[in-house]
């Protein structure tokens, strides 16, 4: 049965908000909208206790090396993320979330940290920034292409116990065996900002779906994603003699 309210949980913007991800709730507050479904923003910040287990959909952004070390020690004060994540609750994490929400991860001083173990990957730092856009073939069923803009130092292996969100067709992407984002359960971590579900609504719908537990009446996509998604899938023209 369809709940009268679904509430997105927006954790910690005052920490990781600093490449505009919070437009992610955005989107999927308009999409349910849309479908004529109410939904409630419960923003999460770093003066709370701890986060509420009680949300339908928790949306962790990106921040910088120190804000990623406070990050998980807020994170750690309670277990109402991982209680949530145990019940089968999806979560999306962006960039610096990815690195949260991931095994461990090494900043920029060379210090190795716990992230939160919730899907199974480990971050260093790379040679150099991996800048602009990138397309990937997601391993979600259903998804298809997706695209976003990239801009990170970390490289991601994602091990054993996880997969990846899709296979770099264009871009950096983890920066390891063609690989983007890693998915564990219904926990999906991408690099890919922009915010990613404004670029990529299929991905916010079934998000969507994992929170409510039906499908949802599809929506039309706007002309200028039509027009954007038809421009990075289109293959490279030929030189003509």
């Amino acid at each position: 049965m369809m709940r009268d309210r679904v509430r997105l949980a927006l954790v910690l913007p005052d920490l990781l908000g600093t490449y505009g991800d919070r437009g992610n709730v955005i989107v999927l507050a308009q999409r349910l909208k849309w479908r004529n479904i109410d939904s409630e923003t419960v923003t999460v910040l770093s003066s709370w206790d701890a986060v509420p287990e009680s949300c339908d959909l928790y949306l962790v952004g990106g921040g910088e090396d120190v804000a990623q070390v406070a990050a998980v020690r807020f994170l750690r004060r309670g277990r109402g993320l991982r209680s949530a994540v145990d019940r089968g609750v999806p979560v999306l994490g962006v960039c610096g979330g990815l690195q949260v929400l991931g095994t461990s991860f090494v900043t920029g001083d060379g210090a190795r940290h716990e992230g939160l173990g919730l899907v199974d990957a480990d971050t260093e730092p790379g040679d150099g920034r991996a800048i602009g856009e990138v397309t990937t073939q997601s391993t979600l069923m259903g998804i298809g292409m997706l695209t976003g803009f990239e801009n990170h130092l970390g490289r991601t292996r994602v091990g054993a116990d996880s997969r990846p969100l899709g296979r770099v067709v264009r871009g950096i992407g983890n920066g390891h065996d063609s690989a983007e984002g890693v998915v564990r359960g219904h926990v999906v971590c991408t690099y890919m900002h922009g915010p990613v579900l404004a670029r990529n609504p299929r991905l916010a719908d079934l998000l969507l779906e994992w929170a409510i537990g039906e499908p949802l009446e599809p929506l039309p996509d706007p002309p200028e994603l039509r027009a954007l998604r038809a421009q990075r899938t289109k293959p490279p023209a030929r030189n003509r003699k």
